[in-house]
């Protein structure tokens, strides 16, 4: 798979009023595609991503991955915002959020106990789509994380440490309107 993109980095708190002029929401990620359409959901640009030649991440125990980035979206996602920021958050204690997030994680550290990856010996969208969001909690209390759960310490370590991750995870400048254009090649 090979696909180009101009990049454009923003920073949440600075949103370029061209984020908006593509998409109301002003969240990201958004994807602009050449026939002007826009994807603003991050699983829907994995969709698109997958359709452009990966699409094997998406061959096998497509209701199973379905159903665990359901409830990650539907679920863990909302008591992971307020785990994250439990000051904005007062009417529960922090370890009262870290509890409710628990209650996904349980499932995804026996899923790792016989498992490579969360439904199987392969990488699958499912291990891309909740990433992001396992760091998210982890990152919260490392040293905690560790400990409860050790098989997600070593999932997520070693997409950390992939080549795949790091590929992906280089700084750029902020973007600005009057900025020539930044062309990034993913292969």
């Amino acid at each position: 798979m090979n696909i180009t993109v101009e990049l454009r980095e923003i920073l949440l708190r600075d949103r370029p009023q061209s984020l908006y002029d593509i998409s109301s929401k002003g969240t990201v990620p958004v994807l602009q595609l050449i026939d002007e359409n826009i994807i603003d959901e991050s699983l829907d640009i994995m969709f698109w991503a997958l359709k452009q030649g990966e699409q094997f991440w998406y061959n096998d125990n497509i209701e199973d991955q379905n159903q665990l980035i359901s409830n990650n979206d539907n679920e863990f996602k909302h008591w992971l915002d307020k785990y994250k920021y439990h000051v904005r958050h007062p009417d529960q204690s922090v370890e009262y959020y870290r509890s409710k997030c628990s209650e996904t994680l349980i499932e995804l550290e026996l899923r790792l106990k016989n498992n490579r990856y969360f439904v199987g010996e392969l990488c699958c969208l499912v291990d891309t789509a909740l990433f992001p969001f396992i760091r998210q909690f982890a990152n919260v209390n490392r040293d905690w994380f560790s400990e409860q759960y050790p098989n997600l310490e070593n999932w997520l370590e070693s997409w950390i440490e992939s080549t795949l991750f790091n590929s992906i995870m280089n700084k750029y400048e902020q973007w600005k309107p009057k900025d020539k254009p930044l062309i990034i090649d993913f292969t």
